[in-house]
């Protein structure tokens, strides 16, 4: 597929820079920063001259969970206008899309011609940037990776003004740099993205109600070769039903559904912070497990009910008051990792204060980049109220997973400590190397990473 980078637009607009209060999917609150939303390519590169020296930070949808996506103090770039589809090719299924194209785009435009996102997070309202920036994946990780296996090239925008098309024959290392590489190489102005065939715009799920954690292992390695399997997990359970929860199993399916678009709800206040409790937690717990199948069952779902659940709810957010939310998630390697996982859950119960968002995946391949999440194991993800005692529980969680030989992942983080970063992420030197050669008066920055000691 032969494509033409953009061409720049219009001149930049004086009034590029404004005073902007801005917070994480978890509602994590940051110092006010200087904000650029630009339209245009010509604004983009205009947008890297930002007032005072500040280092930049390439923001998409904003749906990290901590502050990947914040920059007290600094600048920051909004790329959600830059949502353009460039240019597509059926017979090869390579899109070439502008970095604030989301995944509800990708499904709503794609889906009706046969085509989906290869891999995709759990929620539709990321960005592209923002995908490939953490290298997300979904619930067919273990079969199809992440989303950088499927990235073929993309353009990137240098601090020295410069855009430079990066391939992984090219520059091998700023490729793997860039891909989970939390926007601080530079800032994305194209992604060419391989979308895959699907049969129909419907999946056959299967649900089966899970007694313990035991059972919850074996049900993943029955279903290794399934193209979809996740769980949610009932992270209050103790004893004998400690990990009980339910299995999620899914296929493409041959025959489709109507075309009845969803229409999500909007949770029009905030809940008070006493909603959110062991008791309110655990009863909502049991009768969700409750409602399950104790044998498998089959049905036909929207691939976007299956893949984006809360997206029903657009402020689920608020479900957790104004003081927000945090979310461990981890991923430890198969075998000698379940003992660890078993661990976290025993810690997280006894702890009391998890929530009914908790998601138990199998993941199968490696990322493609320096600072990529994935691995196999198990990755476990959980939601936990913002209350006094949140330090010493991430960082107890942090402790098992490190001696675990597992990783946490930083699109969700806001507790890791500079060491237990670098004993999850061995590959940090290399990638700061490569920050130095492209950026070396450090342009780009953002609160997660000084917080972790990346500059």
């Amino acid at each position: 597929m032969a494509v033409e980078p953009p061409k720049p637009g219009p001149a930049p607009r004086p009034e590029l820079w404004k005073p902007l209060a801005l917070q994480s999917w978890g509602r994590m609150a940051a110092a006010p920063c200087l904000a650029a939303r630009p339209e245009r390519l010509r604004e983009l590169q205009a947008a890297l001259a930002a007032p005072g020296g500040r280092a930049l930070l390439p923001r998409g949808a904003g749906r990290s969970y901590g502050d990947a996506c914040l920059n007290p103090g600094g600048a920051v770039v909004l790329t959600e206008r830059l949502n353009r589809l460039l240019a597509f090719d059926p017979a090869s299924g390579l899109l070439l899309a502008e970095p604030g194209v989301t995944f509800a785009d990708l499904l709503r435009i794609f889906l009706p011609r046969g085509f989906l996102a290869p891999a995709s997070p759990g929620t539709a309202f990321v960005t592209l940037g923002g995908a490939v920036a953490h290298d997300v994946h979904g619930k067919n990780q273990h079969l199809a990776g992440s989303i950088g296996e499927h990235i073929a090239w993309f353009d990137l925008l240098l601090a020295d003004g410069s855009t430079s098309r990066v391939t992984p024959e090219s520059d091998p290392a700023l490729f793997r740099a860039t891909i989970g590489g939390l926007g601080l190489t530079g800032i994305l102005t194209a992604i060419c993205l391989r979308l895959e065939p699907v049969p129909s715009n419907a999946l056959l799920v299967r649900r089966q109600r899970v007694p313990d954690l035991d059972a919850f292992l074996a049900g993943f390695e029955a279903n290794a070769a399934a193209p979809y399997a996740v769980g949610w997990i009932d992270a209050l359970a103790q004893g004998a039903e400690l990990g009980r929860g339910v299995l999620e199993v899914a296929g493409p399916s041959p025959e489709g559904l109507p075309d009845r678009p969803a229409k999500p709800r909007r949770l029009p206040f905030d809940l008070p912070g006493f909603a959110l409790n062991r008791l309110s937690i655990a009863a909502f717990n049991e009768l969700y497990w409750r409602r399950a199948p104790a044998l498998a069952g089959e049905e036909r779902v929207a691939y976007e009910r299956f893949l984006y659940p809360l997206d029903a709810i657009l402020d689920w957010n608020r479900l957790y008051g104004r003081g927000g939310f945090h979310q461990f998630q981890c991923v430890l390697p198969f075998r000698e990792g379940e003992p660890a996982l078993r661990r976290l859950l025993e810690t997280i119960a006894a702890g009391g204060n998890a929530s009914f968002l908790a998601v138990l995946k199998a993941m199968g391949r490696e990322g493609v980049g320096m600072l990529s999440f994935a691995r196999p194991g198990y990755s476990l993800a959980l939601d936990i109220p913002a209350r006094p005692g949140s330090a010493a529980l991430f960082a107890a969680l942090e402790r098992i997973t490190v001696e675990a030989g597992g990783r946490v992942y930083l699109a969700k983080d806001a507790w890791l400590s500079p060491q237990g970063f670098a004993a999850m992420y061995p590959e940090a030197p290399e990638f700061q190397a490569v920050r130095a050669r492209v950026d070396p008066d450090g342009a780009f920055s953002s609160g997660l990473s000084r917080r972790l000691g990346l500059g």
